[in-house]
């Protein structure tokens, strides 16, 4: 009897070897392949990915987020230091880096339904004590050359230090202006993705239970494959780190760290 099993609809399929606890998720139709372990979920897993039908997301590792001007995200911080790590193989491997911010227009300051516009307006629970993060809504001045909250070409929109310095023009850039950058599906964010062709995509970013989960998770409804790679994403909510983790390995996807892609194997044979 037959130990791999076929996952999926034909020609979008992953196998999965029973013996070798590895899924193989490069749909045959790639001249070179990369296999990492997992760190959650099922000891002793592998998984095999096309690097050409990849890419690495980072979701809003912007100066608003994590720029001590702005707020205080000390494990944000060391996620960027692990996320340059990343990237750095990434690029050797071909995964494509793609760069998901917030990024508001002034049409996005219009239509923003009142819940969402809520999520990011602090006066209401802000005394004047507390100045140095007090801020008002979305596209709102924060003041001290930070620019305004989150609108496209702002300061505090921008990349984050020293992320920012290893961006390249072969990058892909999209703007969002939700939670998720993939709450419809022509947002920029889902526009490349169609595009480009890509099948399997890994997340680093912050706040992990928020714009990260809810851009993979919208990402797993469509039907792609979701990493998160672990010591990539930060968040300040007490025990979000722990549930995103745990849902992500055990309903959305798989959960990888850094040093599991470092440490991967290329093969530049096709894998079938």
């Amino acid at each position: 009897m037959s130990r791999v099993l076929t996952l999926g609809p034909k020609g979008n399929e992953w196998s999965y070897d029973k013996d070798a606890k590895l899924y193989n998720l490069t749909r045959g139709s790639s001249s070179s392949a990369f296999t990492l372990r997992t760190t959650k979920g099922p000891t002793d897993t592998s998984i095999t990915l096309a690097p050409s039908l990849s890419a690495l997301v980072v979701v809003d590792m912007q100066n608003f987020f994590l720029h001590p001007s702005c707020n205080n995200h000390p494990t944000g911080l060391v996620a960027v230091e692990r996320t340059l790590e990343l990237i750095q193989k990434c690029r050797e491997i071909d995964v494509k880096i793609i760069w998901l911010n917030w990024g508001l227009s002034e049409k996005d300051l219009e239509t923003m339904p009142a819940a969402a516009e809520r999520s990011f307006d602090r006066t209401m629970l802000t005394t004047s004590s507390e100045s140095k993060h007090a801020r008002g809504g979305s596209g709102s001045d924060m003041g001290e050359g930070r620019g305004r909250l989150l609108m496209e070409g702002s300061w505090n929109a921008a990349i984050y230090g020293a992320l920012h310095d290893v961006t390249r023009a072969s990058d892909i850039f999209c703007s969002k202006n939700r939670i998720s950058g993939f709450w419809h599906g022509e947002t920029p964010f889902a526009k490349e993705l169609d595009s480009g062709g890509f099948k399997t995509l890994l997340f680093a970013g912050v706040n992990t239970d928020r714009c990260v989960l809810g851009t993979l998770a919208d990402a797993y409804y469509r039907g792609y494959d979701c990493i998160m790679v672990e010591d990539c994403c930060a968040t300040g909510t007490p025990g979000g780190q722990e549930v995103t983790i745990r849902n992500t390995s055990g309903i959305y996807g798989f959960v990888i760290d850094s040093n599991s892609v470092i440490n991967g194997t290329l093969d530049t044979k096709v894998q079938t």
